[in-house]
């Protein structure tokens, strides 16, 4: 077969965060697929075909790159961040194995990307410096019950969070009960960082504590950190650090 895969990640908005093999693949495909602000961020030139779609359409989209990869074209899928993180590495994955029985014998590569997680923890320091996890505070896709379990588990076991998908227009109630919930677990005095746009002229990045923080600090494009009780605050002129020592007691 001719044709090939690649599901790429873009990073979380600067183009100096793309990678060299993300850019160098980009030049080489005929088709672009993925969301329309991601595929936006892909530059026209001639014999690339952008292929645009909704966000709520991974399966769909995941279905039509595999399909124009066995008509032999060279397609990239893309996502911010990173590919394997909350995006269409899954999607595509989801597809190949529920589709075409023809899709398997692809050439299929999965191209990794600096995350979005990644980029707000480094826009404060390292917060993410010892044991941490990362969870979708959207409920698209699974129970609110399945979030919250995991919300109360991961403070139970002292991990600094990372919070995707905080809040939406169409969620506007999950981020108010998720801080309620680790306020609960974690006391009022945890250090929590809304890292919004990171990387991007919008960057706006702020430090503070759960029982300061409100639900509309944060939005689809803000990236949420909470830290473990571990998390340490460096107060200094300008902005302050915060970083989780790797060690622990």
């Amino acid at each position: 077969m001719s044709g090939w895969l690649k599901i790429v990640g873009l990073g979380p908005g600067s183009e100096a965060m793309v990678t060299p093999e993300v850019t160098a693949v980009l030049q080489e495909a005929t088709d672009v697929v993925g969301y329309v602000p991601y595929v936006n961020r892909v530059a026209p030139r001639a014999g690339l075909v952008r292929h645009g779609s909704d966000n709520r359409e991974e399966i769909r989209r995941a279905e039509q790159a595999l399909q124009l990869a066995l008509e032999g074209h060279r397609v990239v899928v893309v996502s911010s961040g990173d590919p394997g993180v909350f995006a269409m590495a899954a999607a595509v994955f989801e597809a190949l194995e529920a589709g075409d029985a023809q899709w398997r014998a692809l050439d299929i590569q999965v191209l990794p990307g600096i995350s979005a997680m990644l980029a707000a923890s480094a826009s404060v320091g390292a917060p993410l410096g010892h044991d941490f996890c990362c969870i979708n505070l959207s409920d698209n896709l699974k129970p609110w019950a399945l979030i919250e379990k995991r919300l109360r588990l991961a403070a139970e076991a002292d991990f600094a969070m990372a919070f995707y998908n905080p809040r939406s227009k169409a969620r506007p109630v999950g981020f108010e009960r998720t801080l309620e919930v680790l306020r609960e677990a974690c006391g009022p005095d945890r250090l929590i960082i809304f890292a919004r746009a990171v990387s991007t002229p919008e960057e706006s990045v702020l430090v503070t504590t759960l029982g300061e923080a409100t639900p509309d600090m944060a939005d689809m494009r803000t990236l949420v950190i909470v830290g473990s009780q571990q998390t340490r605050l460096i107060e200094r002129s300008g902005s302050p650090l915060v970083y989780t020592p790797r060690s622990a007691d």
